[in-house]
């Protein structure tokens, strides 16, 4: 039944930690590795660097709600929902 996602390589799942400047302040992130490639394409699709689309990300959501709580968090649905809008017929 799980085969498909049991059978992933568990280099997808290792978490690597990774720098980045927001707002003037250095903070690190701990994401999946898979989490990272798929946010290396949503920034290559937006013509900006990993770190330039999370900034941006960042302070957009900043605008939207206020602040941001998980970081993290945000991200990882954000890398949902660029998959799932692009697997749609």
């Amino acid at each position: 039944m799980c085969e498909l996602y049991a059978s992933q390589s568990p280099e997808l799942y290792h978490v690597s930690k990774k720098s980045i400047r927001l707002q003037g302040v250095v903070t690190s992130l701990a994401l999946e590795n898979k989490i990272w490639q798929v946010l290396k394409q949503i920034a290559e699709q937006e013509n900006l660097s990993v770190p330039q689309f999370i900034s941006t990300l960042y302070q957009e959501s900043i605008e939207r709600h206020g602040k941001v709580d998980n970081l993290a968090s945000l991200l990882r649905i954000s890398c949902i929902t660029y998959l799932l809008n692009n697997t749609k017929t």
